[in-house]
């Protein structure tokens, strides 16, 4: 006698392969998006150093301290405060900062050394 379960496992299969095809479809409409997020991740963290180069060119030629812990501590507490509305870890938004803080000092060091 035919096991009546060989019809199954191929109606079986044959949904498991549109799952499959769905998922994978999914997953690559996903990941299309994630790589239009960081392309504009990139090109917004490129226009934000334009700006703080012309700060620190602007500190250089008046002679300011390439930081500015005050507003570095207003701006940490803002961002914290926006990643928490966002659904963001606030401590990333912060190691992200912190991060992007150094790299502007630098800037700004460089700037006043070319000066």
């Amino acid at each position: 006698m035919t096991e009546p379960t060989s019809a199954r496992t191929t109606a079986e299969t044959a949904e498991d392969a549109i799952e499959d095809t769905e998922a994978a479809e999914t997953l690559q409409r996903l990941r299309g998006s994630i790589d239009n997020i960081d392309a504009a991740l990139v090109y917004l963290l490129a226009e934000r150093f334009r700006a703080t180069k012309q700060v620190g060119r602007l500190k250089a030629e008046h002679g300011m301290p390439a930081s500015d812990p005050a507003r570095e501590e207003q701006q940490l507490a803002r961002l914290r405060s926006l990643a928490i509305d966002a659904e963001l870890d606030p401590e990333f938004a912060q190691k992200w900062f912190t991060f992007v803080v150094a790299e502007v000092i630098r800037h700004h060091v460089e700037a006043a050394e070319d000066r």
